[in-house]
């Protein structure tokens, strides 16, 4: 885990003095009032495509997670937080839904070496929805975003999710199939070579047609993965596609999947992500 979070910044940020981001780029959850964060997360949800109206909510409900389970969060839309000065504050930053260009090539490079450092990465939903043009982030996230049901069929769908191994944080209080309603997202390319999945949407329990084709794209067969997670380029990263919609952040399983992804990127719990079998 990275040593380099301060206790003063939590502070700091609440009474107005958030350093190189500046008040007004940086909102923080006050987590560390009870005593000293075990670890620090900073929120990131700028967005420069697709704009998903639940952003606020997932905002909220990681700052609340960080409340009760004892972890600073600051939250910003701000790309100038990414210098090397400022990452160096955090353990894991979370791409909460970020979509389109979002960083300068300065502001990409800091987070490269931030991750090369030994940071954190977690990207949730859209956070596979942004930066097609940067190939170092596309190796990051794992997967770039293709497409989702909506045009041929229902745009939401309650379907299966198989949890492939309950031996880490993000799945051990899942159950082994779990069944729920989301945005089911189809990728570019399928990364379960490279990282290891965590968990799989079931096809045969939805349409995964997606729109990017007239009468429906093809899904992505026996094996579509939802959530992964790898140590990539020095760093940890986990990804989940799950939390369109703003009432998804209520799902206690769901908080609890977020939850233990974010632990295991910010290095506070076992990272048993090596490529699976």
């Amino acid at each position: 885990m990275r040593r380099v979070v301060r206790f003063g910044l939590a502070v700091l940020v609440a009474v107005g003095l958030t350093g190189p981001v500046g008040p007004a780029a940086v909102a923080s959850a006050g987590s560390a009032a009870s005593g000293h964060p075990r670890f620090s997360a900073l929120v990131f949800s700028k967005t420069a495509a697709f704009r998903h109206d639940s952003i606020p909510a997932g905002v909220a409900a990681i700052q609340r997670l960080g409340a009760r389970h004892h972890f600073a969060v600051d939250a910003t839309e701000d790309a100038a937080a990414f210098t090397d000065a400022n990452l160096a504050r955090y353990d894991v930053v979370v791409w909460l839904s970020t979509t389109g260009d979002v960083l300068t090539d300065a502001q990409q490079a800091a987070f490269e070496r931030y991750i090369r450092a030994g940071g954190g990465y977690a990207g949730i939903h859209a956070a596979s929805d942004t930066e097609y043009d940067w190939p170092w982030y596309g190796g990051l996230v794992g997967a770039y975003f293709r497409d989702h049901p909506g045009s041929v069929n229902a745009q939401f769908q309650v379907a299966t999710v198989k949890v492939l191994g309950r031996d880490t944080a993000a799945t051990r209080p899942l159950p082994r199939r779990w069944e729920r309603e989301e945005e089911w997202y189809n990728f570019r390319t399928n990364p379960r070579h490279t990282v290891r999945v965590l968990t799989e949407v079931d096809e045969r329990t939805y349409d995964p047609r997606g729109y990017s084709v007239p009468g429906g794209s093809p899904g992505m067969g026996r094996h579509h993965p939802i959530s992964w997670c790898q140590p990539y380029d020095g760093g940890r990263a986990f990804y989940t596609a799950l939390g369109h919609k703003a009432e998804y952040f209520n799902e206690p399983l769901l908080l609890a999947h977020l939850l233990g992804g974010i632990r295991m990127a910010a290095g506070v719990a076992r990272f048993n992500c090596g490529r699976e079998d």
